[in-house]
């Protein structure tokens, strides 16, 4: 049983340490989220199991295993610290003029050239003091992240998605073609013509559709990947010397034309691809995070008039 004189002195910083823990399950990116050293998340572990006369975490190889005890204890403290972060963040008034606040947005690789640009824009026109940060976040990481507050919203495709994350749709863009305009005049374009040539797709992870031939799926089609690539930018040097397709976005297709490439519409019917916005309930009655997310939504209505 704890000792209760120590649950009273209990250093309450040691509960960030335990939250941290818990959710990353190793120490050296607890420390890395936290800004400390691991010796110093070790420390604070020992102290707390001290407190709490329990292990709390096993190790498991290079892994931090919560025991029985902390895995049934734990999400009520996570629950309590978040609330109290909730009722913390909705003190006081945001003002966007003198506010040094930083923002920390996740945004696909893809999404970034068309996108960052205006949303630095909008924040130096509006909040010329407040700073911001694009970062990677990796689809299966977004709940994860949102939860430990190490992004504030992110922006990416459609996914199912349910409390405690929040969501609206911010965009909805159709797919062309975008190829070489040597290879454009060998070639008419047609549905047929288009599954019998080959293709070039663009996604980070090693194996897996990607979003256009998940849609392609839906409609029980398929085409032929030739080459498979991280970066538009990437692909976009390869169209000029290999006779192939690349089927993306129509907002970033125009993007990354130029003289050597066009881009030319979608041969058959094809569902749009739909960007959401997404941030955590934790966060929603933030005033800052509130502001930044109206900003954001007029600055896309703004992108799709234009």
């Amino acid at each position: 049983m704890p000792d209760l004189k120590h649950i009273q002195q209990l250093d309450l910083n040691l509960l960030k340490v335990f939250e941290s823990l818990y959710q990353e399950q190793n120490m050296t990116r607890t420390a890395e989220q936290l800004h400390i050293t691991p010796s110093a998340v070790s420390h604070g572990i020992k102290r707390l199991r001290e407190a709490l006369q329990d292990p709390l975490f096993e190790r498991s190889q290079n892994r931090m295993l919560p025991t029985p005890t902390c895995q049934r204890m734990a999400p009520m403290i996570i629950e309590n610290l978040s609330g109290l972060r909730q009722m913390l963040q909705q003190w006081g008034d945001f003002n966007p003029v003198t506010s040094q606040h930083h923002f920390r947005i996740g945004i696909h690789d893809a999404l970034e050239p068309a996108m960052l640009p205006k949303i630095v824009k909008g924040l130096s026109e509006s909040a010329p003091s407040v700073t911001l940060a694009s970062v990677k976040v990796e689809r299966n990481q977004l709940s994860r992240l949102l939860a430990a507050g190490q992004v504030d919203l992110v922006f990416d495709v459609s996914m199912p998605m349910k409390p405690p994350i929040l969501h609206q749709p911010m965009l909805d863009d159709n797919f062309s073609i975008l190829l070489s305009k040597h290879y454009a005049k060998e070639l008419k374009l047609t549905q047929k013509s288009y599954f019998t040539q080959q293709h070039i797709s663009v996604s980070h992870r090693p194996t897996g559709a990607a979003v256009e031939d998940l849609l392609l799926q839906g409609q029980g089609l398929s085409r032929k990947i030739a080459i498979r690539c991280q970066n538009y930018y990437a692909a976009k040097d390869m169209l000029k010397d290999v006779p192939m397709l690349l089927t993306l976005p129509t907002s970033l297709a125009y993007r990354l034309s130029d003289e050597d490439l066009m881009v030319v519409a979608m041969p058959f019917k094809m569902p749009n691809i739909e960007t959401h916005l997404y941030w955590h309930q934790n966060t929603d009655l933030d005033n800052a995070l509130r502001w930044f997310r109206e900003l954001l939504s007029d600055i896309l209505v703004e992108h799709v008039s234009n």
